[in-house]
């Protein structure tokens, strides 16, 4: 287990500027007629990164857009077509500085079982917003196996962000990634006893897990940088969307962990959306009538820029 620094030991990092670009391309075998399609890619802003431009290209030229904000604060764009297409181009364009999160007080971090208690419904009690992250979806829903492949990092009394990352470390051990293994609808209990996937799978278990012991999870989409400084070692899902995890702690708020890469993010993480799972804050999704089969291509790319 990594031993934290203590408090105040080290000067938070300067904050890196970076330029994304998301690429989607579709290819139709015939004219697509009709088409909704709704997309997440816009970054977040957010207490460790700050959105300073955006520009979302979309070809051909839809014959309906519109942008608005989620119930989860997430930036989306709906778009529409109401004539016959045979491709689609969907060029996002970002610049966004991200700094690393502030580092959590592991030392304060209460009980996972008070924090549990402090989420349960009670009459006559405050509501805690937060609650609303401990219900089963479908993508991680709660199940038996979920919890019990938990329980060894929570026994009673445990801080809750000792357990959190524990699970997340064992995750990563006893997961091989694998982007054959499953596919973009594979759910949680599939992925558990499938012990492989990527990054959404991981995600997926890890929140399932948390939520089946009655804690408060969410869902982070977004991007790694695409390459390593020198000496570093590449990332597991860079070039590509990335996902993971934060849990809910009363005294340090949201603290993200990424199971994937047995990490916790820093300024080489830029976020995109943040839901209850990957169904709330998918990159790219629709509804066609026509376009036969297709082919995708998805490319991703986050650079940063050299400022004076």
């Amino acid at each position: 287990m990594n031993t934290p620094a203590p408090p105040g030991a080290a000067t938070p990092p300067q904050a890196v500027l970076y330029r994304v670009v998301h690429e989607t391309a579709y290819t139709y075998a015939t004219p697509v007629e009709l088409a909704h399609h709704l997309a997440h890619l816009c970054p977040l802003d957010h207490p460790a990164q700050q959105r300073l431009d955006f520009v979302c290209d979309i070809h051909p030229e839809p014959g309906h857009r519109r942008s608005d904000v989620d119930v989860f604060g997430n930036a989306r764009e709906f778009f529409a077509y109401y004539s016959p297409h045979d491709t689609l181009t969907v060029r996002a364009v970002s610049l966004v500085r991200v700094r690393a999160p502030d580092a959590p007080d592991w030392a304060a971090s209460p009980a996972w079982d008070s924090v549990r208690e402090q989420l349960l419904y009670r009459a006559g009690r405050p509501y805690v917003a937060e609650a609303e992250y401990t219900f089963g979806t479908h993508f991680a829903p709660l199940f038996a196996a979920a919890a019990a492949y938990a329980q060894p990092s929570f026994p009673a009394g445990r801080p809750l962000l000792d357990g959190a990352r524990e699970l997340m470390q064992r995750i990563h051990a006893d997961f091989t990634y694998n982007p054959e293994s499953t596919e973009v609808q594979t759910r949680a209990p599939q992925a558990l006893e499938l012990r492989a996937g990527v990054c959404q799978d991981y995600a997926h278990v890890m929140i399932a897990a948390l939520r089946s012991l009655g804690l408060a999870a969410r869902y982070i989409s977004g991007y790694l940088r695409s390459r390593p400084k020198p000496g570093e070692e590449q990332l597991v899902g860079a070039d590509a969307s990335h996902a993971w995890v934060a849990v809910w702690c009363p005294v340090n708020g949201w603290v993200e962990f990424d199971p994937t890469n047995n990490r916790q993010p820093a300024a080489d993480y830029v976020r995109i959306a943040m839901g209850r799972d990957f169904a709330d804050v998918s990159p790219l999704r629709g509804v066609i009538r026509g376009g036969g089969e297709h082919t995708l291509k998805v490319g991703v790319h986050v650079s940063p820029v050299d400022t004076p």
